[in-house]
């Protein structure tokens, strides 16, 4: 019994030094992990290795993860440091997105433990492909971690680990200058949209952020992509659409071309009034009653009245009558005058520089409206003319102006409608007016069969009834309720011939709001 209590403090003083042994060769294998990566890393600056997209528009979409491992994959063919940060937490965000821009680094988003979820799964395959050097984990648990990355990753917690040659990796590829990022300005903060930007630049390419997901909606990004003029283009989000419609989008903007008002799209982002008429005919409209300098003074005075009563942008405009229904056949047999393109071309281009619009009107009495409109093919070519189609002035065979009212096919106005955006889409020109003049449902026969699938223009319909307000109300009501989907609406005042004419005020409250008004 004597030797007992000895045994005991023996067997206690053994656990105890088997604990310390144990806590020492602990400490020894994670002192000997932080060597090992000192002792194996290089003190140099080790370079990454970027590379251009395969494809010149990629739309990525899905959960942040997703995103932010897409675009490291895009870009970087091999990264020597890559930055991990919990996509949950902001402060994480905001030190990870510090530290990945310090090092060069791309930057990766993890969140909660997610099996085979698809965050996860990226990342890892992110990691993998990348094959870096060493992972830092900003506000993450790194066993937890370590099991959603390959095997090989070696990952650390504490940026002051950081061997001396990944605090700030080099390229050793050329940086991707020709690769534009687009974020859309309301995410460009959140997980996804921080790490896109913070990879974008480490791969040296171009961020530009947009207030819609439509850049030519967005002067400031219209003018930043036509500086850079990229050959690659990634778009976070799927509110960019397709690949497809991305690339033409950026080809547009990329023209550098903006409507009047600014922008490239034109409705609803602005308001167009229109003086109505010809150049040398006050007989057929208020634009050939004074000079072009006055016709151009007079178009800001009747626009001014409309400024207080919209939010966009009113823009003046010239609505020029360039072919005119005539009692006469004329050379061509067709009851039609077409005016010559130089008479229009000082019009076009003194309200260019005015900053106004242009819409070239066409009466094609017995002639074919694409084939007119075709005559007039280099002033379209302009970002700021549009085009308009009367089809009261439209004769068939063996009619006569003034004597009946006119109509169309809807074959024949979709052949203008395809012809004007090929044209409007093949020289990467702002969004096209086209106008449709109706007072009759007969006029335009088939109108539902109208093809409005063309993002290249805007179509349209203008009601130009003529009269007392009541009538012209209920005209404007049968023409808007007649109207295929994916059109806008126009309103015409007539200085004579209403009675009495709308004020502006009277004039915009329609039902719905009209975006052209113009005066005859």
């Amino acid at each position: 019994s004597q030797h007992r209590p000895p045994a005991r403090r023996t067997l206690r003083v053994g656990l105890l030094s088997a604990c310390v042994l144990a806590l020492a060769a602990a400490a020894a294998i994670g002192a000997r992990a932080v060597n090992l990566a000192r002792d194996t890393l290089p003190d140099a600056p080790s370079t990454a290795v970027v590379h251009q997209p395969r494809q010149p528009a990629t739309v990525l979409s899905g959960q942040p993860g997703v995103i932010a491992a897409g675009v490291a994959r895009l870009l970087f063919a091999r990264a020597p440091l890559v930055v991990v940060a919990n996509s949950s937490d902001k402060a994480s965000m905001t030190q990870a997105a510090r530290l990945a821009r310090s090092a060069h680094a791309p930057l990766l988003l993890a969140g909660p433990s997610g099996g085979d979820a698809p965050g996860v799964t990226a990342l890892r395959a992110a990691v993998r492909a990348l094959r870096p050097q060493l992972v830092l984990a900003v506000g993450l648990d790194a066993a937890a971690l370590s099991a959603e990355l390959p095997k090989t990753a070696r990952i650390i917690t504490d940026p002051a680990d950081l061997p001396p040659g990944l605090r700030k990796v080099r390229l050793r590829t050329a940086p991707l200058r020709t690769v534009a990022v687009l974020v859309h300005s309301s995410g460009a903060d959140g997980p996804a949209g921080t790490a896109a930007r913070v990879t974008a630049r480490a791969a040296g390419a171009r961020i530009v952020k947009v207030l819609g997901y439509d850049p030519g909606t967005d002067p400031a990004a219209i003018v930043a992509l036509a500086s850079a003029k990229p050959r690659q283009v990634l778009a976070i989000g799927a509110s960019f659409g397709s690949p497809a419609t991305l690339a033409t989008r950026v080809a547009v903007a990329e023209s550098g071309m903006q409507l009047p008002g600014g922008g490239q799209v034109l409705f609803p982002d602005r308001m167009i009034v229109a003086l109505y008429g010809h150049p040398d005919a006050p007989a057929l409209g208020v634009l050939g009653e004074q000079d072009l300098a006055a016709s151009i003074a007079r178009a800001r005075r009747m626009a001014a009245p409309y400024r207080s009563l919209t939010k966009v942008p009113v823009v003046p405009a010239f609505e020029i009558i360039a072919t005119v229904a005539e009692a006469s056949a004329g050379p061509c047999g067709c009851y039609s005058y077409e005016t010559p393109v130089s008479l229009l071309r000082p019009w076009v281009r003194r309200a260019t520089a005015a900053g106004m619009y242009v819409i070239l009107d066409l009466q094609p009495g017995r002639d074919n409206l694409l084939a007119q409109a075709k005559v007039y093919k280099s002033l379209l070519k302009l970002p700021n003319v549009g085009l308009a189609l009367d089809p009261e002035w439209k004769l068939q065979p063996g009619q006569l102006p003034l004597q009946q009212i006119g109509s169309v096919s809807i074959t024949e106005v979709n052949s203008v409608v395809t012809w004007l955006a090929r044209l409007t889409s093949r020289y990467h020109l702002p969004q096209k007016l086209l106008e449709l003049h109706e007072f009759r449902l007969s006029m335009i026969q088939n109108e539902q069969q109208l093809d409005t699938r063309h993002t290249d223009l805007a179509i349209v319909i203008n009601m130009d009834g003529q009269g007392t307000q009541g009538d012209k109300q209920q005209t404007w009501e049968a023409v808007v309720g007649a109207a295929p989907r994916g059109v806008y609406f126009g309103w015409k005042n007539f200085l004579v011939k209403d009675h009495p004419m709308a004020t502006p005020g009277l004039t915009m409250a329609r039902t719905p709001e009209p975006v052209l008004i113009s005066y005859e």
